[in-house]
């Protein structure tokens, strides 16, 4: 458990470093309430973008985007309609965004999946 939970920050890591890159603001990591939890909070421009990062070694149990289930966006949108409730986003663009990061020895390998459902 305690090096899925690391490779699963290093994910977040890299993530947030790409996001960095192409530009986005990085608002907050890791915004955790009783709805759910928000891995990424960025703005890309006037958008916010909600990002979900999943982070794999293998593909024993399928890509990482296939465990972000209808029950996973479900609490995702429970979490991110509660953030926008805090911060007053009621009239802002969102939209949710999937990263899949793939691991292998020391090389990352990213997908950036935009707008999913």
């Amino acid at each position: 458990m305690y090096e899925r939970h690391e490779l699963g920050k290093e994910g977040e890591e890299y993530a947030t470093k790409y996001l960095q890159n192409k530009g986005y603001k990085i608002i907050q990591r890791n915004f955790e309430c009783k709805q759910g939890e928000i891995d990424i909070i960025a703005k890309e421009k006037e958008e916010y973008v909600f990002i979900e990062v999943k982070t794999r070694q293998n593909f024993h149990y399928g890509r990482p985007a296939e465990a972000v289930t209808q029950e996973k966006q479900k609490h995702i949108w429970k979490a991110t309609k509660y953030y926008i409730y805090l911060h007053h986003l009621e009239n802002k663009y969102i939209r949710f965004d999937v990263i899949e990061i793939y691991k292998n020895k020391n090389k990352f390998y990213l997908n950036h999946i935009k707008q999913i459902k």
